[in-house]
């Protein structure tokens, strides 16, 4: 059984990424994170976004006192992953090689990045059949 990826806007991905980088937090703290000074149509914002968020099963809501705390309820790697998959299906025919290629070639990696990149290639590598020169 495949699962259907997860798609979020820009908005609620801004929602996501504070409740990644701070943990759970209420609509009030939100909100401030995303607009600073903001006020009641900001917090309707926030609020709606958490509501949809609630509807893809990406945050979770807890009553604590008189308010509502949310919690990011995906991983961001099953959102990286999802994304990045739509992505090469869209624009590679489902390939991940070209866009790995691209992003690869279009960065300065960092030394541990490279080596984190080479471990991961082994780790794909089928084992050597032993029948080497």
């Amino acid at each position: 059984m495949t699962t259907e990826p997860l798609k979020v806007t820009d908005a609620e991905l801004s929602v996501l990424k504070l409740l990644w980088d701070r943990g759970p937090a209420t609509i009030r703290e939100l909100t401030d994170r995303l607009y600073p000074g903001g006020g009641t149509s900001h917090y309707a914002t926030v609020q709606k976004l958490l509501e949809r968020l609630a509807g893809k099963g990406c945050v979770e809501r807890k009553p604590q006192g008189r308010s509502n705390v949310y919690n990011a309820a995906v991983d961001r790697q099953v959102l990286i992953r999802d994304r990045l998959r739509e992505t090469a299906d869209k624009l590679c025919e489902g390939s991940l090689t070209p866009l790995l290629t691209h992003l690869v070639g279009a960065t300065n990696l960092a030394p541990e990045e490279i080596a984190m990149l080479r471990r991961l290639v082994d780790e794909q590598s089928p084992e050597d059949d032993g029948g080497g020169a």
